[in-house]
C-alpha cells in the first residue's frame, strides 16, 4: 500500500517538476537579491614586464628585475567565505624573455608553524600549501593551463577544458623553486615556465587570460587574484588578464624521451619444457614535436606500459563489461580534445583480441589451447592537436596494433598451429572544436576502426554544441551521434547485426546562481553501437529527467555551505516502446565551520523496473526480469584531512517492495565503506580501505554452463529452450585495500598498494523466466551455481626524478586470482583469502629509465 501511494505521489511529482523547470527562467526574476544569480567578477588586468636576461631560479626574489615589475596582490577568498578580502597579503609579479615566463610570488604569514608543507609525489596535493599560476594564450575562455607548486616545491600540472574540467593526467617540463621568507614570516616561489610548454599564437602584441591561486591550509583557505566565484558557472572564463606581452614567438617545440627497461617475470607454471621465469629488454621513444605555433604532434614508438597499476579486477554479473581506469600515460595526458563527446575509451587500443573468448571453438578434435594472449600488441600511436588564434581546436589520433595469434596444439602429435584472434587494426579519430563568445562551443568528432581482412570495420561521427547566453546564466547543449559497422563479425561469414545507429541528448537549464535547474531528453537507438573505440552501457533507450539544484555558498548558522539536489527521471525502452524506470532522486551536503567535518545523504524512490538487459535477449522476445518499486537511503561522512588522523565513511541501505505476482523473499541491499587515514609525518602516510556490499535475495540472469569471471554479455545459454534461467542469489563482496607512500624528497618517493578483493555469489533457487516478466519456480532443479572470486596484487614503486622530466623507476608488482564454482565455492572471507594465498602468484620486477632532451636545451648549450 505504501508503495502504490509512493508510486500515484512521484508521477505526480515529475510532471510538477517538469512544469516548474518550464516557467523557472520567469520566476528566477522575482527571486530575492540574496539569491539572484551572481555576475562574474569584473576582469583585473597585470603588465608583464620584459627582462633583457634569463633569471636564476632559487626561489628568492632578490633579482633586480623583480623589483620593478607591476604587482598583483588583493587576493579575493573563495573558500570557505567567498569574496572576503585575504588577510595575509599575496604579491605576483611576472616577466619574460625570449624563452619563458617567469612568475614571483610571495605569500605572508604570521609564523613558520603556519605552513603546512607534507611532502607528495609529483601531481599529487596533500596537507600542503600551495601558489599557483592559471594561463588561457588564446583567451577563448574555456581552455587554460594550470602550473601549482607546493610549498614543499613538490609540482602539479593541469589542463582545463569543457571535456576534461580539470585535466590532472596532463605533464609539462617547466621549473621552481620555493625558499622561506627571511625571519619566517611566508614563503616566497620562482616559476619558469618554457614557451615549449604551452601554446599561443604568432602576434606582435598579446594579452593572456590569466589568474593567480593561493591556499593555506592551516586555514583551509583558497584565494584567487581574479575573483572566481562559485555561483558562476565555468572556470576558465573568470580569469583575469596579463598584458604587456610583445614580439613572443613561439619556438621550436622539438623533444625525445627515449627510455630502455628490462624485465623479469616469475610464475611457478613447473611444467616440463616451459621456464618459471622469464626476461625482456625494451627501448623505445616518445617524441614530441611543435609543428607550428599552434599545433603538437606526439608520438610513442614501441611503447611499453608494463609498469602501469594493476586493475582492480571484479567478479561480473551484470549484463555489461567493467569500464577499467586508463592508466598508460600517453593515453592519459593532453586527450582534452578526443575526449568530447565520450566515444573514446582509450583501453580499446591494445585490448583484448576480438575473438579472445571465442577461439576455443574453432579447435580441432584432439586439440588443446596451448597459448591464448590476452592483449594485443600495440606498434605505435601518434597525437597531433592543437589550436589556433581564432579558437579552431584540431585533433587527429592514430594507432596501429599488431596481428595477435592463440597457438593451439595437438594432444597426440604435438604439432602446433596459430589460429588469429585479432587482424592487423588501425585506431583512429578526428576532432574539430571552435570555441565561441560567451562559453560555448561546437564540435565534430569522428572515431573509426580498420581491420585487416573480412573482420568488420567500425566509425562513429558526433556533432555537439554549447550554447550561453551573454550573462552566462542559461545554456543549450546537445549531441547527435551515428555509427556505422561494416563487415563480417569474427569467425563468421554473417554480416554483423547493427550496421548503423544513432543517438541524440539534449539539456536545457539555468546554470549560475543559488539556485540552478535543468531538463534533458535523449534516445539510443536499438543498433547504436559504438563499442569499437568507446564504450556503451545499454543501448534502446528513450530517456528524460529534470533536475533542481539549490547551493548556498556563504557561511550560514554553523556550517559554510550547502548543496541540494532533487530530481525526477523516467527511461522508456527504444524499440519497441515500452516502460522500463521512473524514479526520484535527492542530495544534500554540507561541511561544518569549526570542524570542517564534511557530511551528506542521498535518497531514492524507484518505481517497478522492467529490466530487459538481465535477461541477455533481444528486447523484441519480449523478456524482462521485474525489480519492484525500491528505497534506497545513503551517508557519509569526510573528516578533516588537515588532522593526523582522518577518515571517510560511506553507508548506504536499499529496501525492495514485495511483488505479490512474484512469489520471492524481500530483496535488500547493503554498502559500507571505511577509509581511515594516518600522517605519520610529513613523509610518510598509510591509507587503508574497507569496502562491503551485500545482496540479499537478488534475481539474476543465470549462465549456465560458462565462466562467471567472464563478460556475460558475450556468452549464451540454450538451456530451457526459449526461456531464460534465473536465480535468487546472495551475493557478498569484500574489498581490503592498503595504500602506503614514502616521499624521502620532492623528487624521490616510494609508493606500495595492496589490495584484495573477494566476491561470493550463493544461489538459493532458480526460475524460469517467461516473456510477460513472469517467474516459474524450478524446485527440482540441482545444478551447482555457486561461485567465489579472488583477486590479489601488490604494487610498489620507487620512482626518482633526477632531472626536469627525467626518471627511473624500480616497479614490482605481484598479482594472484582465483575462480571457485559449484561445490568448491566458499562465501567464508578467510577460506577465500587462504586460497588466493595458496594459488601460484606471478611477480614481475622491472627498472625503466627515461630521458628528456629538449632540442632548445641542447641547442642553447652548445651555444
Amino acid at each position: 500500500m505504501l508503495f502504490s501511494q509512493a508510486k500515484r505521489g512521484l508521477i505526480c511529482l515529475l510532471y510538477s517538476c517538469l512544469l516548474i523547470a518550464s516557467v523557472a527562467p520567469v520566476a528566477s526574476a522575482q527571486q530575492a537579491p540574496a539569491t539572484a544569480p551572481a555576475a562574474a567578477a569584473p576582469r583585473r588586468q597585470l603588465a608583464a614586464q620584459r627582462t633583457p636576461t634569463p633569471l636564476k631560479l632559487d626561489g628568492v626574489l632578490d633579482d633586480a628585475a623583480w623589483q620593478t615589475a607591476p604587482l598583483a596582490g588583493q587576493f579575493v577568498e573563495r573558500r570557505p567565505h567567498p569574496g572576503r578580502p585575504e588577510r595575509l597579503p599575496t604579491e605576483v609579479r611576472v616577466l619574460y624573455d625570449d624563452a619563458a615566463l617567469y612568475v614571483g610570488a610571495k605569500m605572508l604569514e604570521a609564523s613558520p608553524d603556519s605552513i603546512k608543507r607534507e611532502l607528495t609525489q609529483r601531481d599529487n596535493s596533500g596537507n600542503t600549501d600551495f601558489f599557483a599560476i592559471f594561463l588561457d594564450p588564446y583567451r577563448d575562455h574555456l581552455n587554460g593551463y594550470g602550473f601549482i607548486v607546493q610549498s614543499t616545491g613538490v609540482q602539479i600540472d593541469n589542463r582545463y577544458s569543457p571535456a576534461n574540467g580539470e585535466d590532472g593526467a596532463w605533464n609539462a617540463v617547466w621549473e621552481s623553486h620555493v625558499a622561506p621568507l627571511p625571519g619566517g614570516k611566508g614563503w616566497s616561489v620562482e616559476i619558469r615556465i618554457p614557451y615549449s610548454a604551452i601554446r599561443f599564437a604568432a602576434a606582435p602584441v598579446q594579452t593572456w587570460g590569466v589568474n593567480f591561486m593561493r591556499q593555506r591550509k592551516a586555514s583551509n583557505q583558497q584565494f584567487f587574484w581574479n575573483e572566481v566565484q562559485p555561483s558562476v558557472d565555468g572556470f576558465v572564463n573568470q580569469w583575469g588578464e596579463l598584458t604587456g606581452l610583445e614580439n613572443l614567438h613561439p619556438p621550436l617545440r622539438l623533444s625525445l624521451t627515449p627510455y630502455v627497461s628490462t624485465y623479469a617475470n616469475h610464475y611457478p607454471y613447473n611444467l616440463e619444457g616451459k621456464q618459471n621465469t622469464s626476461t625482456s629488454f625494451n627501448v623505445g621513444a616518445d617524441v614530441k614535436w611543435g609543428i607550428n605555433e599552434s599545433f603538437t604532434l606526439d608520438a610513442t614508438l614501441i611503447p611499453d606500459f608494463g609498469q602501469t597499476i594493476s586493475d582492480n579486477q571484479v567478479l561480473n554479473l551484470s549484463p555489461f563489461e567493467v569500464q577499467y581506469q586508463e592508466n598508460r600515460p600517453f593515453f592519459t595526458e593532453g586527450t582534452e580534445l578526443f575526449n568530447k563527446g565520450g566515444l573514446f575509451y582509450s583501453r580499446r587500443v591494445g585490448a583484448q583480441p576480438l575473438g579472445f573468448s571465442d577461439v576455443s571453438g574453432q579447435l580441432g578434435k584432439g586439440e588443446f589451447l596451448y597459448q591464448n594472449p590476452g592483449v594485443t600488441r600495440l606498434l605505435n600511436a601518434t597525437k597531433v592537436s592543437g589550436r589556433t588564434s581564432k579558437g579552431l581546436g584540431i585533433g587527429v589520433f592514430n594507432a596501429v596494433s599488431a596481428a595477435t595469434y592463440a597457438t593451439v596444439q595437438d594432444s597426440a602429435s604435438g604439432r602446433q598451429r596459430e589460429i588469429l584472434t585479432s587482424p592487423l587494426t588501425n585506431y583512429n579519430i578526428v576532432v574539430l572544436d571552435q570555441s565561441l563568445p560567451h562559453n560555448s562551443y561546437v564540435s565534430l568528432i569522428n572515431t573509426n576502426v580498420t581491420r585487416a581482412g573480412s573482420t568488420y570495420d567500425a566509425n562513429v561521427t558526433a556533432g555537439l554544441f554549447r550554447f550561453a547566453d551573454k550573462k552566462n546564466q542559461y545554456a543549450f547543449n546537445g549531441q547527435l551521434n551515428y555509427s556505422m559497422r561494416r563487415g563480417q563479425a569474427m569467425y563468421s561469414e554473417t554480416p554483423v547485426s547493427d550496421p548503423s545507429g544513432y543517438k541524440y541528448y539534449l539539456n536545457y537549464g539555468k546554470i549560475s546562481g543559488n539556485w540552478t535547474w535543468n531538463v534533458d531528453h535523449g534516445i539510443e537507438s536499438n543498433t547504436y553501437n559504438p563499442n569499437d573505440l568507446g564504450i556503451l552501457f545499454g543501448n534502446n533507450n528513450v530517456s528524460q529527467s529534470a533536475t533542481v539544484n539549490y547551493n548556498k555558498y556563504q557561511p550560514f548558522w554553523k556550517v559554510n555551505n550547502l548543496s541540494t539536489t532533487l530530481g525526477v527521471y523516467q527511461s522508456l525502452l527504444f524499440r519497441p516502446l515500452l516502460y522500463q524506470d521512473a524514479g526520484i532522486y535527492g542530495s544534500a551536503n554540507t561541511t561544518f565551520t569549526k570542524s570542517f567535518l564534511t557530511v551528506g545523504g542521498n535518497l531514492n524512490l524507484d518505481l517497478q523496473k522492467h529490466d530487459y538487459y538481465e535477461p541477455r535477449t533481444a528486447p523484441l522476445g519480449g523478456y524482462y526480469v521485474r525489480v519492484p518499486t525500491s528505497f534506497n537511503l545513503g551517508t557519509f561522512v569526510s573528516s578533516d584531512y588537515r588532522k593526523k588522523l582522518a577518515y571517510d565513511m560511506n553507508a548506504g541501505m536499499r529496501v525492495y517492495a514485495l511483488d505479490e505476482r512474484l512469489d520471492r523473499p524481500r530483496r535488500l541491499a547493503y554498502g559500507l565503506t571505511l577509509s581511515p587515514r594516518y600522517r605519520v609525518s610529513d613523509k610518510l602516510n598509510f591509507r587503508y580501505t574497507f569496502d562491503y556490499a551485500l545482496k540479499v535475495n537478488q534475481i539474476g540472469y543465470v549462465n549456465d554452463g560458462f565462466d562467471l569471471t567472464q563478460p556475460i554479455d558475450q556468452q549464451y545459454s540454450a538451456l530451457l529452450g526459449p526461456d531464460v534461467l534465473l536465480g535468487r542469489r546472495r551475493v557478498a563482496t569484500y574489498t581490503n585495500t592498503l595504500t602506503t607512500n614514502y616521499t624521502f624528497t620532492n623528487r624521490l618517493s616510494f609508493t606500495m598498494r595492496v589490495r584484495h578483493y573477494v566476491s561470493a555469489v550463493h544461489y538459493l533457487a532458480f526460475a524460469r523466466l517467461r516473456p510477460t516478466g513472469a517467474e516459474e519456480q524450478l524446485p527440482d532443479y540441482q545444478r551447482a551455481h555457486d561461485t567465489s572470486f579472488n583477486a590479489f596484487n601488490v604494487d610498489a614503486s620507487l620512482v626518482w626524478w633526477f632531472a626536469p622530466g627525467s626518471q627511473v623507476s624500480l616497479v614490482w608488482k605481484q598479482a594472484a586470482a582465483t575462480s571457485l564454482l559449484g561445490n568448491a565455492a566458499t562465501p567464508l572471507y578467510f577460506d577465500n583469502l587462504a586460497n588466493v594465498a595458496n594459488t601460484p602468484h606471478n611477480n614481475n620486477v622491472s627498472v625503466k629509465v627515461l630521458y628528456y632532451l629538449d632540442y632548445l636545451s641542447l641547442r642553447s648549450r652548445r651555444g
